[in-house]
Formats: C-alpha cells, structure tokens, sequence
C-alpha cells in the first residue's frame, strides 16, 4: 500500500490488541542473532577515540559530520531498521534485477547487516560497505569488507566497477545529494544499478479528529525541528522528496519508483502494515533519543535534560492507541545506461 493520503483500514480491536510494544521479546529473534553486532577488529586509534556525549557514544572520523550515536544501543536499533525494510520490501534485500554481479557497495553501511545478508546471497561477489563508525558485525562472511569513509568525499574507487550500490537511510548526512548521485553514477558499471530507500520525516494522521489534537502538534513539531536542524547542518532530511528527479538529472534511466507506508503501531486491520505498525512503533520508541539528541543539544541549544523529556512526551504520543499515525518511506531503483545507448527522450505533457 503506497501514497500520501491513503487512508489505511483501522482494526478496531486495536484498543484491546494483545502486545507490549515496550516488550522486546518480540524482537529477540534478532538480538540473539550472529548479527548481533559483535566486535573484533584492528583499527588506527584516532578513528576509535570516540565522542561520549550526553551518555551517548558518537563517531571519531570526521567529528560532528553524522548525527545518531554508534553505541551498542544504536547498534540494535539499526537491526529494528533494517527489519522493517524487509517487510517494506517483500522480504527482499533489493529490488533490482541483478544478474551474478561482480561488486557491490553499501553506502553508509553501519553495522553491516545488509551488506552481510547480501554477501551470503552472493558469495561470490565482493561487497564493500563504507562508514564513519567501525562498527561493523565481524560474523561477516569472507566476501565481505568494510571501510572507513564519508561518502560525502571524493570516491576513490575505479571508475566503472561496481554492478550495484546501495544507500539507505542517510537523510541528514549528505551536503550535496546531486554530487553523490554523480559519484554513484561515474562509479556504476554500464547496465549497473543503483537503489536507495529512505525515510520521510513528515507524519500523517490516519484519522484527524479532537482527541488527536495533541499528537496532531507532537508530530507536526518534530516534523519542524528536524527540518530546520537539518537546514541548520547543510545536510536535508526531506531528500525523499526528489530522490526520482535527483536521480535521473544524474543520467540513470529505467527508475522504479515505491513508496511504502509505515504505520506507527499495530492499529491497521491490514495484516501486512500491522506487523510494520508493531515494528516501527518499537522504531520510534528505540530510535526517538538517537534521532534527536544530538541535532537538538548542537542546533538548538537545548539542554539533555530538556530533551530527554521532550522524548519522553513523544513516546507517550507514540503508544496512544487512539492515535493512527503513519510515515511514506521511498525506495527508487535505477539503471546506468550501457554505452552507446540511446535513451529514448520523455514525451511532453499533453496540453490540458
């Protein structure tokens, strides 16, 4: 189910449905995992001199550049995450039509699951995944490494040589999103793919009403103060909004372009979004401190406390049952065009 202003069934049961969302039993399915995010590798000092902050651990490389934190805490809230984009995606880890590609780069890789997931499916391809944080599981398989990098630089990798990169989720952490879908392009084999999924941070009441009001304000402030921090670091949280366009002004043709529906929490009648409702709901409740901590102590001049409690008003908002709130995500894949191709021009707007 896809696209603003869709109105999504309500299960009316759901006063009365029968699940903790401030239970993680439901998610331990993940945290026992060999995924789980175990540490063993040997690194430069400086790149592990981490920044401790308001009881939050953050990345040494580029200080400042990222936003969320890169401790343990982040790290299981990233495994929620990437859940979620399974169910988004029909369990799939991509949605382009690879066919036995030689190299893949995960962009912005944080702890690795996906670009561990997808080297097991492809063992024999060799999967880059790049990041500020060295973070990473080291249960990857041997196909498998990971770098210390900012994609916001210059890519140093041959022109040319990767059958695919995938990004997701870097909404406040890039400056120039036209220069990176450049260096995604000049870097992409001819006939490779590329695919980025990404989040939007505006919400939608499902059913305005009076005893929403609230949570009508709560969302639509956060929704204000993300943009505008994010404004305030040059790095945009609304990209979702042209990714298509951004794309195609890079050169990439054949672009599929879906927008999926995350309900916050388990109130569709729809089984699909519920099971996503009860996943981003646990989202929300894990990931609010991350999301904000730092982009509201830094750009606005709020204290911890202030902010931890401002959380803490959020998530009361987020587990209201009354409440039917719902965020789009997007995921849009494309084609670097083989040489020589002629790309067809688009047709021009029939006159009205």
């Amino acid at each position: 189910m896809e696209g603003a202003g869709v109105q999504i069934p309500v299960d009316e049961s759901y006063l009365e449905y029968d699940y903790d969302a401030d239970d993680a039993s439901f998610t331990s399915c993940y945290w026992g995992s060999e995924l789980s995010c175990k540490r063993g590798r040997t690194l430069a000092t400086t790149i592990t001199q981490y920044r401790y902050e308001n009881g939050r651990r953050y990345h040494a490389f580029r200080d400042g550049e990222y936003y969320q934190p890169n401790d343990e805490k982040q790290s299981d809230y990233e495994m929620i995450v990437h859940h979620l984009w399974l169910l988004s995606l029909d369990d799939k880890l991509f949605l382009a039509p690879l066919n036995n590609p030689q190299r893949i780069l995960d962009v912005g890789t944080g702890t690795g699951v996906w670009a561990a997931d997808i080297a097991d499916i492809f063992p024999d391809s060799e999967i880059i995944g790049t990041d500020l944080s060295p973070t990473q599981t080291a249960m990857a398989p041997p196909n498998i490494r990971f770098e210390i990098d900012d994609c916001n630089s210059e890519w140093v990798y041959p022109e040319d040589s990767f059958d695919f990169v995938h990004m997701r989720s870097l909404s406040g952490c890039v400056s120039d999103w036209p220069e990176l879908y450049r260096q995604c392009y000049k870097h992409i084999k001819p006939g490779g793919y590329l695919q980025h999924c990404e989040f939007g941070v505006k919400v939608i009441n499902n059913e305005p009403s009076p005893q929403t009001a609230r949570a009508d304000e709560m969302y639509k402030l956060f929704t204000e103060l993300v943009l505008q921090t994010g404004d305030m670091i040059n790095k945009s949280f609304s990209v979702d909004q042209r990714m298509p366009e951004l794309i195609k002004d890079a050169g990439f043709v054949d672009i599929v372009d879906s927008k999926p529906i995350w309900p916050i929490g388990a109130w569709s009648s729809d089984e699909r979004l519920k099971e996503v409702g009860k996943w981003n709901q646990r989202s929300w409740l894990d990931g609010l401190e991350s999301w904000v901590l730092a982009l509201f102590t830094r750009q606005l001049g709020w204290s911890a406390a202030q902010v931890r409690n401002w959380v803490e008003e959020m998530r009361r908002v987020v587990l209201d049952r009354n409440c039917h709130f719902y965020h789009e995500v997007r995921c849009v894949v494309a084609r670097k065009p083989l040489d020589g191709e002629v790309v067809p021009p688009e047709p021009a707007p029939s006159a009205s």
